[in-house]
């Protein structure tokens, strides 16, 4: 068994530059495995940064949630400029290029980046099916999904958890509520993840380019799929989204594609990371793991801690729709800003003793899921999911152990481990 060496908290140096401390964040290891004490750091020195490149970071809980519930702030679609100080020019050249071709092709946005109308418009056609009255009606089913997932990790007795299970489950009840085909769904493991790097803003001209081939390829099939949805509806989201279409001038077939493609990549990609962080953060708190094992009725607010304290989202980006006042500032229209909500979530002015993981924690939600009109559609999914995968898990096994190193993916904003190497002591 390896077990998780505890390395002391990391020391930053009071006189770090801010900038360069953004920097660390985004393109460091270091930053990247642990992104507290940086986080720590930005809030003690300039809570509200303005950043070389006119990006405003923010690292206070409510001045985060401000600014995602405020109408001044909205989603920069295809403007969005630099957000890093230290940005890759090649990356930042290529991603202004690409936006540009989308543009120019008039090419559907998702509407994660569309202001109201649009937004509105698009989000109340899916909305009703992610209520919690619809999930409640689910919950049967993910148990039953949850308890297939967690035999297949006692019956192997060690292996990837992320292939074991976090993926497994939640790809499973979104293909399903979407439409996807069983047979499809292993391939889109890697095509959304590779996807996925494009909203990183430390992304490579390469990851960039895999993003936009990924892209394509997903683009590809699901308009293959509406086709033969059309022509042979089945009782899921996309067949009702065809319907809406037809029914008149609601959603363009290429608005069904990309809310349909959205909503299937987004419900397993940060699920199966918050399943993945939630287990790698009861590795490194063993005594958090007795106590649920010990009182499942914890669940709830166990999984509520793992969003706060591994929050598989750390950050969500907003534009200055309207010139307003900011922190006693003046900010113009078009200006970007940042809200790093992994930092909100450690945020000690909202959260006793931020850096402890406590799965009793009853000190209210965390911006995982962000805020406002952008608040994340699946977040009743996502939730309900994590608790049926750790009842099972609890049901079937005394205890979970790490069997290999927690290896972290390079991302910030999607945030998830690349294998989570466990073994299992059955019941």
């Amino acid at each position: 068994m390896t077990t998780i060496d505890e390395q002391p908290p990391r020391v930053i140096d009071p006189s770090l530059d801010p900038d360069a401390a953004i920097g660390e964040l985004f393109f460091s290891d270091a930053g990247v495995d642990d992104p507290a004490p940086l986080y720590h750091h930005l809030r003690d020195v300039t809570p509200v940064h303005h950043s070389a490149s006119g990006t405003v970071f923010l690292t206070r809980f409510d001045d985060c949630q401000r600014v995602l519930r405020d109408n001044h702030f909205g989603k920069a679609g295809r403007r969005r400029g630099q957000l890093l100080p230290d940005g890759d020019p090649e990356a930042t050249r290529l991603r202004a290029e690409m936006m540009r071709e989308a543009e120019a092709r008039d090419q559907p946005q998702s509407m994660l980046f569309l202001n109201p109308p649009d937004h509105t418009r698009q989000r109340s056609l899916v909305q009703r099916a992610f209520t919690p009255k619809r999930v409640a009606e689910l919950r049967g089913s993910i148990a039953g999904l949850a308890d297939e997932a967690a035999d297949r990790v006692v019956d192997a007795g060690r292996g990837d958890l992320l292939d074991l299970l976090a993926f497994p489950l939640p790809v499973a009840v979104i293909g399903t509520m979407v439409g996807v085909p069983e047979a499809d769904w292993p391939m889109f493991r890697e095509l959304i993840t590779t996807s996925a790097a494009g909203i990183e803003p430390g992304a490579t001209a390469d990851e960039l380019r895999a993003a936009e081939r990924s892209n394509a390829e997903v683009g590809a099939y699901f308009l293959d799929l509406v086709a033969e949805r059309r022509a042979r509806p089945q009782d899921d989201l996309l067949s009702d989204l065809i319907a809406v279409e037809e029914a008149g001038d609601q959603l363009s077939e290429g608005e069904v594609i990309a809310v349909s493609i959205l909503l299937f990549a987004a419900g397993f990609e940060t699920t199966t990371n918050l399943i993945g962080n939630g287990v790698g953060a009861l590795l490194r708190n063993p005594d958090q793991m007795r106590r649920l094992w010990a009182d499942p009725s914890m669940l709830a607010s166990a999984v509520e801690e793992m969003l706060r304290w591994d929050s598989p989202v750390q950050l969500d980006v907003r534009s200055v729709l309207e010139s307003t006042e900011f922190d006693g500032a003046r900010v113009e229209e078009g200006q970007q800003f940042v809200t790093l909500l992994g930092a909100a979530n450690r945020d000690p002015a909202r959260f006793t003793d931020p850096d402890r993981f406590d799965i009793g924690r009853n000190e209210g939600q965390p911006l995982s899921f962000a805020a406002g009109i952008h608040h994340c559609l699946g977040a009743n999914l996502a939730r309900a999911e994590a608790q049926e995968v750790f009842r099972a898990l609890i049901e079937r096994c005394t205890d979970i152990e790490l069997e290999g190193p927690l290896r972290r993916r390079s991302r910030m904003t999607l945030r998830g481990y690349q294998a989570v190497p466990i073994s299992v002591t059955p019941r």
